[in-house]
């Protein structure tokens, strides 16, 4: 676990979805997934005057190659911002682990003043549902407790990449966090947890359940539209998330979105 300081508020930035491939010129739904990260990296240099931690949510490449990973590792590092990721149901975890091995980013627990970040792992090979395994369920109750025995630890935020609650268009019933349900009841046993942070659904959700403030990021990419029965991309464009966090518990969140100018996607697809 890595112990990180900051004199003032926590600043963070969470990027997800990449749908990075090994190739630059690697599209999805006709959008190009390395292109539109560059400018939402270079939006996010533009507006961000300090990050103390990039949060990377998962589905970082789209077709899972060791290239990819790398493409990716290089970009973040070159902002020289500490960063953590966690996989998607489009990665593979072991290339993920290999990629990042002797650096910091495969950690799952991060401390940064009175705050603690879990990373959690909902991934099943093969599969677009997610699921957090009886290990990581430990896992995460093991970190919760450690989290309320701690003089210093007084809040936590948690990440993972599938949704935890339904999603918002009806083709999403079944992609999201199987045990969902046993999630939420587990977090509720512990008063530190001030944040559940996601992806998944590429679209932006701000809610409160449970006392828990829920956060849902855009991709960097592609848009899925809401309240929708079948499967439509949304017209928005692609961004990021800032996340403030204060000493006292309380979190500022806003999504920045680049602007759509030369950016190509396929809004009569069906899925992909």
């Amino acid at each position: 676990m890595t112990l990180m300081t900051t004199q003032n508020s926590i600043n963070i930035v969470q990027i997800t979805d990449t749908h990075l491939y090994g190739r630059s010129s690697g599209t999805l739904l006709k959008m190009n997934t390395a292109d539109s990260l560059a400018r939402v990296i270079q939006k996010m240099t533009e507006k961000e005057k300090k990050i103390d931690l990039i949060l990377a949510t998962g589905d970082i490449a789209q077709d899972a190659s060791q290239v990819a990973y790398e493409n990716f590792v290089d970009i973040i590092d070159a902002l020289k911002i500490p960063f953590r990721w966690i996989p998607g149901n489009h990665d593979d975890v072991a290339i993920m682990h290999q990629v990042g091995a002797g650096k910091e980013i495969n950690e799952k627990l991060v401390t940064i003043n009175n705050w603690l970040i879990i990373m959690l792992d909902s991934h099943i090979q093969g599969q677009v549902h997610g699921r957090l395994s009886e290990s990581e369920m430990e896992f995460l109750k093991w970190s919760l407790q450690t989290a309320d025995e701690s003089d210093t630890i007084e809040h936590c935020l948690i990440c993972l990449h599938h949704n935890p609650v339904p999603g918002t268009a009806g083709w999403m019933r079944d992609i999201g966090l199987e045990n969902g349900q046993e999630f939420f009841q587990t977090i509720a046993a512990f008063p530190k947890v001030r944040s559940v942070v996601y992806a998944h659904i590429h679209q932006a959700l701000d809610y409160i359940l449970n006392g828990v403030r829920c956060f849902c990021t855009p991709s960097t990419c592609i848009q899925f539209k809401p309240n929708v029965t079948n499967f439509t991309l949304d017209r928005l464009c692609p961004g990021y998330r800032r996340l403030k966090l204060s000493v006292d518990g309380s979190i500022d969140s806003e999504v920045i979105r680049i602007d759509g100018d030369g950016l190509e996607a396929d809004f009569s697809s069906g899925g992909y």
